[in-house]
C-alpha cells in the first residue's frame, strides 16, 4: 500500500487529490497539511511514502518544506504547481523533489507520478528539463569539483547520463544507443549508485553542474 500525504493551502484542492488517491486500491491518504510547516510535521509523524507538495504555501513554502523532508526522511516529494514553467521549478527539484506535475494534469498522470516516485524513480517532464537547461545556461562555468565526481563512471555510463539529462526515458535511450532497455536500466542504476544520487532528477542536475550535458 502506497501511503500518500497531501500538502496544499487550498482545502478544495486537497479534497480533489484525496478523491483521486482514495480511488486507487493500492493507495491511501496518510494525512493533509495546509502549509509547509504542517507538511513537515505530518511527514515526521506519519512517515508517508509520497507527499504531494504545493510550492506556494504560508509559514514555510513548499521548497523549504521539501528540503527539510528529503533531508530527514525517505519520503518522496511530488511538486504540484499551477504553472508549467514556475519560477521555482529548479529550486524545488534541487531541494530534493522527485517529480514535478501541473495541478491541471489528468488524474491518471498524478496516479502515475505517485507510483513512479514510490518505486524509487523520478518523473521529469521535457518542459522541466528545458527549464533546468535555461537555469544552468545563466550560471558561471561548471565547477571542476562536480566534474571530478564523474571520473568514477565508465564511458558508456557517461553516455547514458547525457541522455538522461536530455530528459529521455530508458526506452528512448536504448534506441539512441542501440542497446536493450534492460541494459540502459542497469547503467542508470550504476550511475546513481556510483555517484550516490537518489534518482534521475539529481542525476540531471549533476550532469549540468559538471558540464557533462551541453547547454546548446
Amino acid at each position: 500500500m502506497i501511503r500518500v500525504a497531501l500538502a496544499d493551502d487550498q482545502a478544495m484542492v486537497r479534497a480533489g487529490f484525496r478523491m483521486i488517491v482514495g480511488s486507487q486500491p493500492d493507495m491511501e491518504v496518510a494525512g493533509e497539511a495546509g502549509d509547509g510547516q504542517a507538511a513537515i510535521d505530518l511527514v515526521r509523524r506519519e512517515r508517508p511514502d509520497v507527499i504531494l507538495m504545493d510550492i506556494r504555501m504560508p509559514r514555510v513554502d513548499g521548497i523549504a518544506a521539501t528540503r527539510t523532508i528529503t533531508g530527514e526522511r525517505h519520503t518522496r516529494v511530488v511538486i504540484l504547481t499551477t504553472y508549467e514553467l514556475d519560477e521555482y521549478v529548479f529550486d524545488a527539484l534541487a531541494a530534493g523533489a522527485s517529480a514535478f506535475l501541473l495541478k491541471a494534469a489528468p488524474p491518471e498522470d498524478l496516479i502515475r507520478a505517485i507510483r513512479v516516485v514510490a518505486s524509487g524513480d523520478a518523473l521529469l517532464a521535457p518542459s522541466v528539463t528545458r527549464r533546468l537547461i535555461e537555469e544552468f545556461a545563466r550560471r558561471p562555468e561548471p565547477q571542476a569539483r562536480k566534474a571530478k565526481q564523474l571520473e568514477v563512471l565508465t564511458e558508456r555510463e557517461r553516455d547514458v547520463l547525457r541522455e538522461v539529462a536530455r530528459g529521455l526515458t530508458n526506452a528512448e535511450i536504448a534506441v539512441r544507443l542501440h542497446v536493450a532497455e534492460t541494459t540502459v536500466k542497469t547503467h542508470v542504476a550504476h550511475v546513481l549508485d556510483k555517484l550516490e544520487l537518489r534518482d534521475r532528477v539529481q542525476a540531471v542536475i549533476l550532469a549540468y553542474e559538471s558540464g557533462l550535458a551541453g547547454l546548446g
